[in-house]
């Protein structure tokens, strides 16, 4: 008990979220203008690394790079929140997703063909799909939210049973910080080692942006099988055994996405968002009559 409490505070106190957010911006920020500077430095024939990238042919794509340690930080925001509120910790896989179709959205900005074909040319017609889908998440994500703040005076009242609960996902947090970050740097790595320096030899582009999240959602649906599982010990009410299956659901849509690309990525990833949320309508109707009926 000792032990899990003084890991807890090294890896995901308040003190420690604050220090990794600084750290984050200030690397964020600098990647940014490095990205810029190799953009610059392979426009005027100086360099000759990765020419045929995308990343490096226009400067509104050196966004990427910032956006790429801003996800870093929400899947850390992801394992911080946990132990904290099931449904925060959901509404963060939402928007890790939403923030990798943003974080795209910058990259296909500096490769848009403005003709008068916009709906003929498929890089343009991904990003209206793409630019669409965004939106959409914001809107579902924001509706997430409001319904995950509803809570019941029957959870109040329960508050000292889920304590073990509570414990149960510290310690799956807490195994999850370094899993995560040994997935991140193997990935690295790999991608790194994969990169011809002589020939230039890129992986794509679709590959890039799928790097680690693919492997990071199968992790997350097997946590999310775990931690229902471990609620049966906890609660035997119907609503709630559904709310958490339909998460698992959810998630499992989110990482089909990455097996697949172009509008059918981008519908599952709209899908999964929508039926989160019509989940948790439904959920706290449930405890919505529950708690009239105890009046």
């Amino acid at each position: 008990m000792v032990l899990l409490s003084t890991l807890y505070q090294i890896f995901l106190s308040e003190k420690t979220q604050k220090r990794i957010e600084k750290s984050i911006l200030y690397i964020a920020l600098v990647s940014f203008f490095i990205h810029l500077l190799l953009i610059y430095l392979s426009k005027f024939g100086w360099i000759d690394f990765m020419a045929g990238s995308d990343l490096l042919k226009n400067p509104i794509s050196a966004i990427y790079t910032p956006f790429s340690f801003i996800l870093i930080y929400e899947v850390y925001l992801l394992i911080y929140y946990l132990p904290k509120s099931f449904t925060t910790y959901i509404t963060k896989q939402y928007e890790i997703i939403t923030l990798i179709i943003i974080r795209k959205l910058f990259k296909d900005l500096s490769a848009l063909e403005l003709t008068a074909n916009w709906f003929d040319i498929k890089g343009d017609l991904q990003f209206t799909y793409d630019l669409l889908a965004s939106l959409i998440l914001f809107y579902l994500i924001f509706q997430f939210q409001k319904q995950g703040k509803r809570k019941g005076r029957a959870q109040k009242e329960l508050s000292s049973r889920i304590e073990g609960f509570i414990r149960k996902k510290k310690v799956i947090a807490l195994i999850l910080v370094p899993l995560f970050f040994v997935m991140a740097l193997y990935t690295l790595i790999d991608w790194s080692a994969g990169i011809s320096f002589t020939t230039n030899n890129l992986p794509s582009f679709e590959s890039i942006n799928n790097l680690f999240f693919d492997e990071f959602f199968t992790v997350l649906i097997l946590v999310d099988v775990i931690l229902l599982l471990i609620s049966f010990f906890y609660t035997d009410k119907f609503h709630k055994i559904i709310r958490n299956s339909g998460f698992v659901v959810s998630t499992i849509l989110i990482r089909m996405s990455f097996g697949v690309s172009g509008l059918i990525s981008t519908i599952l990833i709209v899908v999964a968002a929508l039926f989160g949320l019509i989940i948790i309508l439904i959920h706290n109707q449930y405890e919505k009559n529950a708690l009239s009926d105890s009046i």
